[in-house]
């Protein structure tokens, strides 16, 4: 058996950015619990949960996520009971943030990341994406493909101007193509649901694969998990029990400052 604790030993770097992470979900979770607000562990780190019991060994990153319609009021109880090491920080709190997720951010480290390099707050995060119904997923891949880059546009991600007067030119009208997109997947087939508009999806399932919502144990605490577990990861990576080669075990993590070490 594989020893793959060589990736993330105890005092390294990634170890500890994994442990900050873990810390966050903690208080999201609370504060979710308290205001009834189902969320769920996402992509890789309920992959983790299965198959490691936590982190995978290699991840660098932490993902939830909720419903659409539940982000205004999760927000607002964010901004009002995370404790002072904690913000959270979304497209409507920075302006030079253009991704429609939510992140909750420690700040008490940096994460040298040039991805965000303008954004107010740049602490380690955990990720909080959104599900809704969706439209399949080539027609949602091609909508996206513009609304992404108008949004990166107009929230200043690029240097380049050209970028910056398309974003400008083309927000509307790929605004009115999401929320059209929206309404027809309502309409057609309302139980098909993926990652909202705004980020990529990489899955297109039942909602009922999904919710109501069950716990699962990560990193010896209790969270919240999608419905049907093996279902939602079989969508997602196949046979995802399956250890990846070791060319395939990606790591994206910056430069990392601890802030409370120094």
């Amino acid at each position: 058996m594989e020893d793959l604790s060589k990736y993330n030993p105890e005092g390294s770097t990634l170890r500890k950015a994994q442990l900050r992470m873990l810390d966050i979900l903690i208080e999201v979770d609370k504060i979710c619990r308290k205001h009834k607000i189902e969320y769920f562990l996402d992509s890789g780190t309920l992959l983790g949960a299965v198959r490691h019991g936590g982190f995978i060994p290699w991840d660098d990153d932490l993902d939830i996520a909720i419903r659409s319609e539940d982000l205004p009021r999760l927000r607002k109880a964010l901004q009002k009971e995370l404790p002072d090491n904690l913000s959270y920080q979304d497209k409507t709190t920075d302006w030079n943030y253009f991704m429609t997720i939510g992140k909750v951010r420690d700040k008490k480290s940096v994460f040298n990341d040039p991805y965000f390099k303008r954004t107010k707050e740049r602490g380690i995060y955990i990720d909080i994406f959104l599900v809704e119904p969706i439209v399949p997923l080539w027609l949602k891949d091609s909508v996206d493909f513009v609304y992404i880059r108008c949004l990166r546009g107009i929230h200043n991600y690029s240097d380049r101007v050209i970028e910056k007067i398309l974003g400008y030119l083309c927000y509307l009208p790929s605004v009115i193509a999401v929320q059209t997109c929206k309404w027809i997947a309502k309409l057609i087939n309302p139980k098909k649901i993926g990652r909202a508009f705004g980020f990529k999806s990489v899955m297109y399932i039942d909602s009922d694969i999904i919710y109501p919502v069950r716990e699962i144990q990560f990193e010896g605490h209790t969270f919240m998990a999608p419905s049907n577990i093996d279902a939602f990861l079989k969508n997602l990576y196949g046979d995802y029990m399956q250890i990846p080669p070791e060319d395939k075990r990606v790591t994206h993590l910056a430069e990392i400052t601890f802030l409370d070490e120094q």
